[in-house]
């Protein structure tokens, strides 16, 4: 008897090992290669650009009636300037080069890869524009973030690429490639380079980029005494200080420090038991965030035996469009550490609180 999602998860592994290879082309040919301005970060626009066609292009192919949450679209590179002009020309080589690449492991012709499937740039164009769906709570779509982690991409550190097929505002399907990732950080000498992926009911799995050696994840057991935290690099996207309060109210000792790291590579290493939670509270008022950003990364931490919640221990919702609404926070962890995390988090919450009213009295 098939298992559900079988071809989907096949499709998702297939697409990300391009779009992989893509980014990875990019930084080796744009990134390293030129010199860029403080704040320029036009190669991983390309990057982004050309990352989000491939993926696009391949699920037209395998699933023509779903549509797709994508985090770019093509206006920029429709302009009438001769900026937009090199930039869609380099966006279009890119992706032809990714689609083109001989068929590898898993890989069917029928979805639109292999050589000879060139496509044109008005066809790249409008794969692109296919992630403009604005996302809800009923039937079938993608999610796509092409590159997540710009600046850890830009730094040739950590980023990734996220796939994730939703279902009735639930993942079903998500797949994310970390190009940069240690394939065991026990053991460097295996070399870098990883696909996550997990299905619904069906486990989480780690590959390598050429899509072998598929090996089970599983969150292990772990106490604030050995735990630590996975955070971003950059304390804008997630206040460090929070965490820091967060480890105190835990009593995690300082030889423990938190593992930052760019991107959704962060929920791969805690699925396959690195840090011991992944927590992301967010430093500005308002900000939502994006339904990209988390989709993979929470089923693959759910089939690995966790837990994702927001700060009020509420699952993340997404059903509501492009964002995750009113969930306030990411608490990622395994099952046993989850209810711990959870409870700093809110006392820490309330701490914060309470010093707004004494200072407004």
């Amino acid at each position: 008897m098939s298992q559900a999602y079988t071809t989907e998860e096949q499709v998702a592994v297939a697409a990300v090992r391009r779009a992989c290879h893509l980014t990875a082309s990019v930084f080796n040919k744009l990134v390293k290669n030129e010199t860029l301005t403080k704040g320029d970060k036009s190669p991983v626009t390309v990057g982004d650009f050309a990352a989000q066609a491939v993926i696009s292009t391949i699920l037209s192919h395998a699933f023509p009636a779903d549509p797709i949450v994508g985090e770019e679209d093509a206006s920029d590179l429709r302009a009438d300037t001769p900026a937009a002009k090199e930039m869609k020309a380099r966006v279009v080589a890119l992706a032809n080069e990714a689609l083109t690449e001989e068929l590898g492991l898993g890989d069917n012709e029928g979805w639109g890869i292999g050589p000879g499937k060139e496509r044109t740039d008005e066809q790249l164009l409008d794969a692109i524009d296919r992630g403009n769906f604005e996302g809800g709570g009923t039937g079938r779509m993608w999610t796509i973030d092409p590159i997540d982690g710009t600046k850890g991409f830009l730094r040739g550190e950590q980023y990734a690429v996220c796939l994730a097929l939703i279902v009735d505002a639930k993942v079903q399907v998500g797949v994310i490639g970390c190009p940069n990732l240690p394939i065991d950080p026990s053991q460097p000498d295996k070399g870098t380079g990883c696909i996550f992926k997990a299905v619904r009911g069906q486990g989480a799995q780690q590959l390598t980029l050429s899509g072998s050696n598929p090996t089970p994840l599983s969150i292990p057991s772990t106490s604030p005494s050995t735990l630590s935290f996975l955070e971003s690099v950059e304390p804008a996207h997630s206040s460090h200080s929070f965490n820091t309060r967060v480890s105190e109210l835990l009593s995690i000792p300082a030889s423990s420090p938190p593992i930052r790291m760019d991107s959704q590579a962060k929920y791969g290493c805690l699925a396959r038991g690195q840090g011991g939670a992944y927590l992301r509270m967010p430093t500005g008022v308002g900000y939502r965030e994006k339904i990209w950003d988390h989709a993979s990364g929470n089923i693959l931490v759910e089939e690995s035996g966790g837990i994702v919640t927001d700060s009020r221990g509420q699952p993340l919702n997404f059903g509501l469009g492009r964002t995750l609404g009113e969930n306030y926070g990411v608490i990622a962890a395994g099952k046993d550490t989850h209810p711990l995390v959870l409870a700093a988090v809110q006392k820490a919450l309330a701490e914060e609180a309470e010093k707004e009213t004494k200072a407004k009295v």
